[in-house]
């Protein structure tokens, strides 16, 4: 798993926070500074090359994600220090999104949005929140009339269209805008029109042509989260119909078996193909009946919520490697990800198996970590499932050591209920802020 081959056993037992911070410490030996502020290198370990596209601003692998993960430790720690990390980050943010053209959550303007939004309430800093701000001008002008409503793209999944609606949602509620919220509803709407929300047929890489994802964040179970998310928000019928078109598609094409559930990548050609992580499988999912079942109350969408986690344990996770889960650390397709899934299943329901689950993860996690150089942790990982030879370790946060850290600093906050402090969740994760779990329905 980990080409550190000379690590002791047993070197990575210690807690989900000192993990975080040793992840913190080898985020900052790949910071680059110049005049307009700070930003990461995406891999800096001359022993491989970054799994991703360079995007040094983005969510997914840039700064807006490492900006949120320090932020996240300085509350963890009370080190403000991290603090000085993350302000570094944001102003080269302010400094620089004028020069980025994609507006998706991940991977452009709406995540550099949330990232100075969180920046300017945590260090008070209000020209963070100006430009978070004419970032959410900027977006809501740049869509267009499409198919009687609004659009920015003609991909309606969360990795498109429905990312930025929620982000603008977000930007509606933070910083006290109206007309954020009326352009995310009228977009949505167009959405919520579309044949079983989601599906775009030849688009993704290294898929048939006519394939057809029912996951979160290309597919029909993110596109379904978006329009219950409306739905809950207004109370249109029209959000609620879409929703329960999209989240019956992935029923339908599920496999079910013994009280479990397990998400095919792609149909028809890979029904036997089931990821368990967030982005194509189980986790992200589960978010999806999650917030159904939030906003209309079907006993039905709480039963698949469980039956999903149920999937993903059933499957030897972490422990053993599948198809669907292979050697990935990471919050997009792997454990990481996978805790911030079983987290928020405790936040909601306050069942400790959950949370005794997260550890579990968090466990192995930990013990795979890599710092043969006296740097800080990474995690190598192959990335993509379809090249297991391109092993690699990054920053960022959907694809690296950022979102794995701030994964285990999630774990750490719902083992402190004692002492409650503030975490940062994205627009899409639909549990209740931790570490206060409910008596949710969802428990009951």
């Amino acid at each position: 798993m980990s080409r550190d081959e000379n690590r002791p056993r047993g070197a990575g037992a210690e807690s989900p926070l000192s993990a975080a911070i040793l992840a913190g410490r080898w985020i900052r030996s790949a910071a680059v500074d110049d005049e307009r502020g700070r930003w990461w290198q995406a891999n800096p370990d001359t022993r491989g090359r970054s799994a991703v596209t360079a995007e040094p601003w983005s969510l997914y692998s840039g700064a807006a994600g490492i900006v949120l993960f320090f932020l996240e430790l300085a509350t963890a720690t009370g080190h403000e220090a991290y603090l000085d990390d993350a302000r570094a980050g944001a102003r080269r943010l302010a400094a620089t999104w004028r020069e980025q053209h994609d507006l998706s959550l991940y991977h452009g303007l709406t995540g550099v949005m949330i990232a100075l939004m969180e920046a300017g309430w945590a260090l008070g800093d209000e020209s963070f929140e100006v430009e978070a701000r004419a970032i959410a001008d900027a977006i809501v002008a740049r869509g267009r009339a499409a198919d009687g409503g609004i659009g920015w793209s003609p991909d309606p999944a969360q990795r498109g269209d429905g990312g930025i609606v929620l982000g603008l949602l977000r930007a509606a509620a933070h910083l006290g805008v109206p007309a954020y919220e009326e352009t995310a509803v009228e977009a949505g709407l167009r959405i919520a029109r579309l044949p079983v929300p989601g599906h775009r047929f030849g688009d993704c890489a290294d898929l048939p042509v006519d394939a057809v994802t029912p996951g979160f964040l290309a597919g029909t179970a993110g596109t379904a989260f978006l329009l219950a998310r409306l739905y809950g928000l207004t109370g249109e019928p029209l959000f609620l119909r879409a929703a329960r078109s999209g989240a019956d598609f992935v029923r339908e094409v599920s496999t079910v078996a013994g009280g479990c559930a397990v998400v095919p990548h792609h149909v028809p050609q890979a029904r036997t193909l089931h990821y368990l992580g967030f982005c194509s499988g189980s986790a992200g999912a589960a978010r999806m009946f999650y917030e159904l079942h939030q906003v209309a109350g079907d006993p039905g969408d709480r039963d698949w919520v469980e039956r999903l986690a149920r999937g993903i344990v059933r499957a030897g996770v972490p422990h053993r490697n599948s198809e669907g889960f292979w050697n990935t650390a990471c919050q997009c397709c792997g454990t990481a990800g996978l805790i911030e899934l079983f987290v928020g299943l405790w936040a909601a329901t306050g069942r400790e198996s959950h949370l005794d689950f997260a550890r579990v993860l968090a466990g192995h996690l930990t013990g795979r970590a890599s710092g043969h150089d006296g740097r800080g942790y990474r995690w190598y990982q192959a990335y993509r499932r379809l090249r297991p030879e391109e092993v690699s370790a990054d920053t960022g946060y959907m694809v690296g050591a950022a979102g794995i850290g701030a994964a285990l600093l999630h774990l750490d906050a719902a083992g402190q209920a004692d002492r409650p402090r503030r975490v940062i969740l994205l627009p899409d994760n639909p549990f209740p802020v931790i570490p206060l779990p409910t008596s949710s329905p969802l428990s009951r």
